[in-house]
């Protein structure tokens, strides 16, 4: 899952992309709403998490502003405005949800996971597909109640095509989703993890469509 992380205070954000990346996210992390604009126009995202406070643009207006063009990304305010009038206009200029500093790094992760569920349209904590159940919160699989152990990378594919049932995901789509500007990506990942996963789970789980890309089906 892949994360816009907007925070000019370096040592904060500095924490908070060690916590996300440690948690499974791919994070990408700009420091002004300027860059902001750029990474959202250009990159693919799931989440943003966005601090008010910027240097150049307030959070509030870059938000209104990618609102107004369309963004549907869901987004995080995190910030340490903490009046009520302060939610309020946050929450009315487009956000998804909104912290206030300080904050404990469970909470955020909670957030996140809350917000990955309802733009999925997945009301339970759990992504349930016949014998297999995926917990985002813990990062455990369980097939026929067996654990299977995974790999992060392989989890987060996993979380990606499950909660994405039904819905053809291109190679390209995946690697924008699954790594940040920090990752290397060579050629044939994705079909290595793709293949890891067979194995681990049965090879019928993930589809390929040929030239196309890979999709878990809907139960029939």
């Amino acid at each position: 899952m892949r994360v816009l992380l907007v925070e000019d205070d370096r040592l904060l954000g500095d924490g908070i992309h060690a916590g996300l990346s440690q948690d499974g996210y791919a994070v990408d992390w700009v420091q002004d709403g300027r860059s902001a604009e750029h990474a959202l126009r250009a990159e693919n995202y799931q989440l943003a998490v966005l601090d008010l406070g910027l240097p150049d643009i307030d959070g509030l207006e870059l938000l209104k502003g990618q609102r107004a063009r369309g963004m549907s990304v869901p987004v995080l305010i995190l910030t340490a405005r903490d009046t009520v009038q302060d939610r309020v206009a946050g929450l009315d200029s487009g956000a998804d949800d909104y912290l206030v500093k300080p904050f404990d790094l469970d909470e955020l992760l909670a957030r996140l996971r809350a917000l990955q569920r309802r733009s999925g349209g997945n009301a339970l904590p759990l992504l349930l597909h016949g014998d297999l159940r995926l917990d985002p919160a813990s990062h455990e699989v369980y097939k026929d109640g067996v654990r299977v152990d995974l790999s992060s990378r392989e989890f987060a594919l996993l979380h990606q095509l499950l909660s994405q049932r039904g819905r053809v995901q291109s190679r390209r789509h995946i690697e924008e989703t699954l790594y940040s500007w920090d990752n290397e990506i060579e050629s044939n990942t994705v079909e290595v993890h793709i293949h890891h996963l067979r194995r681990k789970l049965g090879k019928s789980l993930i589809r390929t469509i040929r030239g196309v890309g890979y999709v878990i089906d809907l139960p029939s």
